[in-house]
């Protein structure tokens, strides 16, 4: 796979241009010193069959399903310590592999009654509500509702819900997903491709910033792209997060939700119609007092434990203190000794098959006779099926500042299903990245394409997220759906069959049957993108129309 094609070039919002010179065999991206004389050789060992023993390894029963804190984890943690020890990464965190994670359980008391005005909503049929406060009970009472539209504070997009309010002590009711979504011919954000301001995540954190008391979100299914029933499993019950310094005190003392019917209800008790007040919030930055109150108490008890982040690093040839950082995560769910029969979720694809890419792909930098110009670290993290919490942790405490974090590069889920024409690029669009990407790719004879169901907002629900919220640019991209050939075709649809309905489930198991051909072309075009930034003669940035930006 000698590349003996012209430089192309990426261009950054500065207006700076980095030139990477694709015959790699030859000489580094800048010219200015020899790279690694056996590339190409490298990139071609990285073969299917090197992938099928650590999967097989990390879905083991042995693993127990890699649930944090658990027997699983240190089996986990020890078999990566060995693998990477192994191809001769050192220590990513001073002289230790690991990064401890300090974790937080709190679980609500479902008996709980939210009331507006005089009506009262039931949890999970009506309403969830939780808090993140370090409370035994957190008390809600006569607090004022604004509605804030969709409670988007976005200075990018000349937009502010919550301009010139006072929401101190008040509740806030927003609107899911952004205010392109309903409108995409409005030229309003990105259209119906979700942005960051259209999550969740981030309404709970922009009322925390405003001040507010309470934050109810509005669930629809289709800008939420999931049903109620989602949200009322997912928020109940325990419920994982850091350990925070504060305990939680910045943070919103509640934060719920509300079923549409609920809502309507609450806007036409307020003397408000629901889908004229959501229609006057799309057309541009929007806030009305409501003239009602709401009151719940919200009972938490609470569990502290520890879990580990791994990291490990080979330094770089020139910059060594610049790093590319590779992500996976290491965790799955564990295990339901209630279940009859099979009560494992070994995750083999979630995320045994990123994990192992990650074994895979070190060896290969391993390999390389000369280092990159940068430091190539591979950071595998704890708890991301808690909602990112491993990830989140270390980019809000990294071992490697942030100012010297180059670019990110996840790796999730990947491609089970054979090799792939196309490279489905999650969040496309958004950094200078992709001009890499798109090079590895072109050289494997593929082409980038958009992810199916950009609405859903898949780029801001895995780990590389963590990153991009500090500014670091990310990359987050896989396999596609265009078989490579016939006989690719036939397994997919085969495969589809038995694997179709095992996300989160015991039945994500390795498989003898598996063609893992797929995972090696991806670890193979991730591996390239990776070399190729480490030795670029400037960092990768944001596009300009972005939300994320360097800090």
């Amino acid at each position: 796979m000698k590349k003996i094609l012209l430089p192309f070039l990426v261009t950054s919002t500065l207006g700076l241009t980095a030139c990477v010179d694709t015959e790699k065999s030859v000489s580094s991206p800048d010219n200015s010193t020899p790279a690694s004389s056996n590339f190409d050789a490298v990139y071609n060992s990285i073969d299917a069959e090197q992938f099928r023993a650590p999967i097989k390894t990390l879905a083991s029963d042995e693993f127990e399903g890699r649930l944090p804190t658990t027997i699983g984890e240190k089996k986990t943690l020890d078999y990566l310590t060995g693998e990477f020890q192994k191809v001769g990464f050192q220590p990513g965190n001073g002289d230790s592999y690991l990064q401890e994670v300090a974790l937080m359980e709190i679980t609500a008391d479902p008996n709980m009654v939210l009331q507006i005005g005089d009506n009262q909503f039931a949890y999970k049929e009506d309403m969830v509500a939780s808090s993140k406060r370090e409370q035994a009970e957190v008390n809600i009472n006569d607090s004022e509702l604004v509605f804030v539209g969709y409670g988007v504070n976005a200075p990018e997009y000349d937009w502010n819900d919550y301009e010139g309010l006072d929401v101190e002590g008040k509740t806030v009711v927003i609107l899911v997903n952004d205010p392109g979504f309903e409108n995409p011919d409005s030229g309003k954000f990105q259209g119906t491709t979700m942005t960051y301001y259209g999550r969740w995540s981030y309404k709970y954190e922009e009322a925390s910033r405003q001040g507010a008391t309470g934050a109810l979100i509005v669930h629809e299914t289709a800008p939420a792209s999931y049903g109620w029933s989602v949200v009322a499993n997912s928020w109940s019950g325990p419920q994982y997060g850091l350990v925070s310094k504060d305990g939680g005190a910045s943070r919103v003392s509640m934060e719920g939700w509300l079923t549409l019917d609920a809502a309507k209800k609450v806007f036409s008790d307020a003397g408000l119609d629901f889908d004229k007040e959501k229609a006057k919030a799309m057309q541009g930055p929007y806030a009305k007092e409501m003239d009602i109150s709401a009151s719940v108490t919200v009972k938490n008890e609470f569990k502290k434990s520890k879990s580990y982040n791994f990291i490990a690093t080979l330094p770089g040839s020139e910059l060594p203190e610049e790093h590319i950082i590779f992500t996976a995560h290491w965790d799955h769910l564990g295990k339901d000794e209630s279940l009859e029969g099979d009560q494992i979720y070994n995750g083999a694809h979630d995320n045994a098959t990123g994990t192992a890419a990650s074994v895979v792909m070190a060896g290969a930098f391993a390999q390389l006779s000369t280092p990159p110009k940068r430091s190539i670290t591979f950071l595998i993290v704890t708890a991301e099926e808690q909602g990112l919490l491993g990830s989140k942790y270390y980019a809000d405490n990294p071992v490697i500042p942030i100012e010297q974090t180059v670019a990110n590069i996840n790796m999730d889920a990947m491609n089970v299903l054979g090799k792939t024409k196309d490279v489905s690029v999650v969040g496309m669009g958004k950094s200078d990245m992709e001009a890499y990407l798109e090079e590895a790719a072109s050289n494997q004879g593929r082409h980038l394409t958009q992810e199916d169901r950009p609405e859903a907002g898949y780029y801001y629900r895995s780990d590389h997220f963590s990153f991009a919220k500090q500014g670091v640019p990310a990359l987050y991209a896989k396999g596609g759906t265009e078989p490579f050939d016939e006989e690719t075709a036939k397994y997919r649809k085969r495969m589809k069959v038995i694997v179709t309905g095992c996300y989160h489930q015991v039945c994500d198991q390795y498989r003898d049957s598996w063609d893992l051909s797929g995972i090696a072309q991806d670890t193979q075009m991730l591996f390239e993108v990776g070399y190729d930034v480490a030795n670029a003669s400037e960092w990768p940035n944001w596009k300009q129309e972005s939300e994320f930006q360097r800090k």
